[in-house]
């Protein structure tokens, strides 16, 4: 008996709570992999009213009995790794197996620094918005093929020639153009020895963990960090991350077929947010703006600056949907909107005084676009307490039915509060 294999993508810019889903969809899962991204993704989990934040960890680690496993798309920082274990264990908490992929590529101190250096070189205008967290460096060097995956930490003479050839480069960088001071050779490759020490029973091939388990009948979930918006690709070029967010990404950062893929789950807001720099049409600067801010708690899990808000965006969702091939589409913080007396949704873009329903290629393009609102009702009442679609008011139904309509792509699961149990499942 084959297990069922699925995906949870991001449809929009980001924090659309792919964490909470994942966590609920987790219960029928036996293994969940994160596939690309690293400690710059923050997914949020809130379990019995207690809250969890996961840079690198999935959101299935809270189901023991479980695995969970880090793909070889990952880039791994393992000082973050470790304390989100060690944050774990200090709460008590028995987590899922974890399985590291020995092709994982790590963040090495000198990542973080050259990030954040660059940033600070950008002139305004041209900022992407990066966390620092040395994620961009560090793909930078995978495909330069001058990084330190998590096989090399294990194995100190493979190490210390990788370290002695990468380290020379990156001194010359930070001193001959940023006029930084070079980094120290021992310190770093004894911090790197000490991390392999720790990691190395982790250490596995990622691929055959996936593959037995389907193979065995158990059910495996893909988790993507960022989303389809934000795609090194797909997404709103410069302003994007490093990985493949979409569901492409899953099978290149775990090793797993694309023919084997049951299903794509995407997961977006009920409004819309961005952080960090690039276009963004339906942004409401204004009061609408800042009560989505402060009703949503929108504000970044890994960074904590504030989230630029607006409303939902149907041709993003759209465009998503045909990147990803979505076979359904999970709408998260509905119960943000319970205070609005109207509720607009973009369903088209004006651009140099055309109309468009289609997503721009060229960011360029879409930093010229002025969204075409639909106006919806709004319902003015709490539905944190609903869990079937029949318990939501008729406007709620209405706004996801024409979510639903204008996509082509059945809502199923509605999220109606930060918690496991506020959920309505639609068909999951």
């Amino acid at each position: 008996m084959k297990g069922r294999t699925d995906i949870v993508i991001g449809v929009q810019w980001g924090d659309e709570g792919k964490g909470r889903v994942v966590d609920v969809l987790a219960a029928d899962a036996g293994v969940v992999v994160r596939y690309q991204g690293g400690a710059n993704a923050g997914h949020t989990v809130v379990v019995d009213n207690e809250k969890y934040v996961f840079h690198l960890l999935p959101s299935g680690i809270l189901y023991q009995g479980k695995s969970c496993v880090i793909g070889n798309g990952v880039v791994v920082d393992p000082d973050t790794l470790f304390e989100e274990l060690d944050g774990l264990a200090a709460r008590g908490k028995k987590t899922a197996k974890l399985v590291v992929s020995h092709a994982a590529h790590i963040v090495m101190p000198y990542h973080k620094i050259i990030d954040r250096l660059a940033e600070g070189a950008r002139s305004e205008g041209t900022k992407i918005g990066t966390t620092g967290r040395g994620i961009g460096p560090c793909y930078a060097d995978k495909y330069e093929r001058i990084g330190i995956r998590a096989e090399d930490l294990v194995n100190p003479e493979v190490l210390r020639d990788k370290l002695t050839r990468t380290l020379k480069i990156k001194n010359d960088i930070l001193t001959k153009i940023y006029g930084a001071e070079p980094l120290d050779f021992g310190e770093i490759y004894e911090k790197a020895l000490a991390w392999g020490r720790r990691i190395e029973p982790m250490l596995g091939d990622a691929f055959l963990e996936i593959d037995e388990a389907v193979k065995s009948g158990g059910n495996v979930l893909f988790e993507g960090a960022q989303a389809t918006l934000l795609d090194i690709d797909h997404g709103t070029y410069p302003f994007v991350t490093s990985s493949s967010p979409c569901a492409g990404g899953a099978c290149t950062g775990s090793g797993f077929g694309p023919s084997r893929i049951d299903r794509v789950i995407g997961v977006a807001k009920a409004y819309c947010t961005r952080v960090g720099e690039g276009p963004f049409p339906t942004e409401e600067n204004g009061e609408a703006g800042e009560t989505l801010r402060q009703k949503g708690g929108e504000f970044g899990a890994t960074t904590g600056r504030p989230r630029r808000c607006g409303w939902c965006d149907l041709v993003a969702v759209d465009y998503a949907v045909k990147v990803n091939g979505l076979d359904g589409i999970a709408l998260t913080k509905l119960d943000v909107l319970d205070e609005f007396d109207e509720i607009k949704i973009c369903t088209a873009y004006e651009i140099d005084g055309k109309i468009r329903k289609t997503f721009p290629s060229s960011c360029a393009e879409l930093a010229k676009a002025k969204p075409v609102y639909e106006t919806l009702p709004g319902w003015k009442c709490d539905i944190s307490k609903c869990r079937s679609f029949d318990e939501l008011p008729q406007a709620a139904r209405d706004y996801v039915k024409y979510i639903e309509d204008k996509a082509e792509t059945p809502v199923v699961l509605i999220g109606v509060g930060a918690g496991r149990e506020d959920t309505i499942r639609r068909g999951l």
